[in-house]
């Protein structure tokens, strides 16, 4: 297969069908604009896994994705989209940047979901921005941006009660954007421990990438920890 792309965690395979790509996941783990590194051996596996349940879960609730099928245990074939520059990050509870920037303490339960726009800039280090620089920069339109404004919101929507039934808290997570083929905007690359953060109900555990990041325990476990709820 011709590789089209090759990021941080996954490689973008062309197929014959100019109009659908498959997704490999690797095994790499990066922190801090990949200053922190590691092989962990499993983890594209876990991540192709839970990232196809959760896009199962999207499509079946009406919210448009990439994603077609899983193909084996590291591959997803997904529509090719054009892909915007932005991350568009929703937050239930405070962790995070949003506790350096603002001075927030950790684990405080907002009023209601907080949305966030990143400028995908990796020599910048993806800085926060408004609506109005993103229109300054051009990338996207404003009917766009209200989309995926909205469409994250849905997400969040779906998959917080979908993690609270599995006894985790979604505390907050990142998604991109992209235009299909249909000319449809879409939720587009993965939602995996390492996009979003999830903490056991009870303990408070941190089930995610915070564990890499960190040092605050073996990063296998809590992804696992998770498919294994999911997968109930």
């Amino acid at each position: 297969m011709k590789k089209i792309y090759e990021g941080k965690a996954k490689i973008v395979y062309a197929t014959e069908d100019e109009n659908r790509v498959i997704v490999f996941f690797k095994d790499s783990a990066t922190a801090f604009d990949a200053t922190k590194k590691a092989e962990i051996e499993g983890k594209g596996v876990i991540n192709n896994t839970i990232s196809s349940m959760l896009f199962e879960i999207l499509n079946g609730s009406g919210i448009k994705t990439h994603y077609i099928k899983r193909l084996s245990d590291r591959e997803m074939l997904v529509w090719k989209a054009k892909r915007f520059d932005l991350e568009v990050v929703v937050r239930n509870i405070t962790a995070g940047s949003i506790c350096r920037r603002l001075g927030m303490k950790e684990g405080i339960e907002l009023k209601k979901p907080l949305v966030e726009l990143f400028y995908k800039k990796d020599e910048l280090h993806d800085p926060l921005i408004c609506k109005s620089h993103a229109l300054m920069l051009s990338l996207a339109e404003e009917e766009q941006i209200d989309r995926m404004e909205n469409m994250a919101l849905q997400v969040n929507e779906v998959l917080k009660g979908f993690f609270q039934a599995c006894g985790i808290i979604l505390v907050d997570f990142k998604l991109e954007f992209g235009i299909l083929p249909d000319g449809e905007i879409a939720v587009i690359d993965e939602i995996s421990p390492d996009t979003c953060r999830l903490w056991d109900a009870e303990s408070k555990e941190k089930l995610d990438k915070d564990r890499f990041r960190f040092d605050l325990g073996n990063l296998m476990e809590g992804y696992k920890k998770v498919l294994e709820r999911i997968q109930r």
